[in-house]
């Protein structure tokens, strides 16, 4: 009896600890958080995609960061293919988490208004629904 208490109490205390470890991590575990040096070839997290897509559509290194005309050029190829006449209107650089982001405004052929966004490798994300802006 005393050794199945024994084992008991290790077994809860191993899994507080690990449970601890895995909350002090971002996001509640590796993903998005486990950028940068920890990252090796092959590894899955956050973004990885995006650096490979980024660096081929504007021909930068993966380490680098979206400039505004990247940005700009990136917003208007994904409206090329998946919006059909929408244009760039506007673009606003903002300072995020993880460097300089933009939200891209696309004007349609009918008035129509949609806002992107793009992160710092090259992302492009769609701002909510496709009711019109007001204003």
């Amino acid at each position: 009896m005393k050794r199945f208490l024994m084992v008991v109490v290790a077994v809860a205390a191993s899994a507080a600890l690990a449970g601890t470890a895995l909350a002090q991590m971002p996001y509640g575990g590796m993903g998005r958080g486990m950028r940068g040096g920890a990252m090796g070839p092959g590894m899955m997290g956050g973004g990885w995609q995006g650096n490979c897509q980024a660096a081929a559509a504007t021909g930068q290194a993966s380490t680098d960061q979206v400039t505004e005309e990247q940005a700009k050029a990136l917003a208007q190829a994904y409206a090329d293919q998946y919006l059909k006449g929408f244009t760039v209107e506007r673009v606003l650089p903002f300072t995020g988490r993880g460097g300089t982001m933009y939200s891209v405004e696309l004007k349609g052929p009918e008035g129509q208004v949609r806002s992107f966004h793009v992160n710092p490798w090259g992302n492009v994300m769609p701002f909510g629904g496709p009711a019109r802006r007001a204003g």
